[in-house]
């Protein structure tokens, strides 16, 4: 019976460049290690060339008419893509959306509150859906609501934008604010604030050690002597 690759494995090899004696044709466009044009040689000349500087013969364009290949080493060319790979994975975020609820004749201190959180999760990168209730009666006063949205939404111009306006969903009223910056940027800057806060924070205590007195140093302030009798 004829076994076949697992996909997973088969998808792999087919991704990995041909390099050195793999590469099967006659002949390549090759590409110096800096980048130059060499031209199309013979694969056996190309192959000479890489072992002569102690690299490898790498096939970068294999649909190419010749294939197009350079010469590299390959170990660390694997090493760098696996570290950029890492370092976009590191800065890849998801985007999160919190939600504020107010209610329509909110007072100014819970105002200040709520405003307050949606600045913070601005600053944080993360988008915010704001959420106005309305009971009872106040189902008849949506511009009530409305008014609300739009101070909200004046209030933090400097670190969102309104998304998505605001717009009647059954009793609530509902609008999306999007950060200025995004949330990759805004993580950097919140390392970057920390970083100087706790450097701040050595040198504030390297001063204080240095202004300290020596241990078992006399700190007694000298007491001026009393003036001896006149005989």
């Amino acid at each position: 019976m004829l076994r076949t690759q697992p996909l997973t494995q088969r998808s792999t090899t087919i991704s990995e460049p041909r390099i050195n004696d793999r590469i099967r044709v006659p002949e390549v466009r090759l590409v110096g290690p800096n980048g130059e044009q060499v031209g199309i040689v013979r694969v056996e000349d190309a192959l000479r060339l890489a072992a002569e500087a102690d690299l490898d013969l790498v096939e970068v364009a294999p649909m190419a008419k010749p294939p197009v290949a350079k010469l590299m080493d390959f170990g660390k060319f694997k090493y760098e893509a696996a570290m950029k790979a890492r370092e976009a994975r590191k800065n890849q975020v998801n985007t999160v959306i919190k939600e504020i609820k107010l209610r329509p004749k909110i007072d100014p201190h819970d105002y200040g509150t709520k405003k307050g959180h949606v600045e913070r999760f601005l600053k944080g990168g993360d988008k915010v859906k704001v959420t106005i209730m309305f009971r009872g009666r106040e189902q008849s006063r949506p511009e009530l609501g409305f008014r609300l949205l739009q101070r909200l939404a004046e209030d933090v111009i400097e670190l969102g934008t309104v998304e998505s306006a605001p717009k009647q969903d059954g009793r609530n009223m509902v609008m999306v604010l999007a950060p200025t910056k995004k949330k990759s940027e805004a993580k950097a800057e919140q390392r970057r604030a920390r970083s100087a806060a706790a450097a701040e924070g050595a040198a504030d205590g390297l001063a204080e050690g240095a202004d300290a007195p020596a241990e078992g140093a006399d700190v007694t302030a000298e007491q001026p002597q009393a003036p001896e009798a006149a005989q």
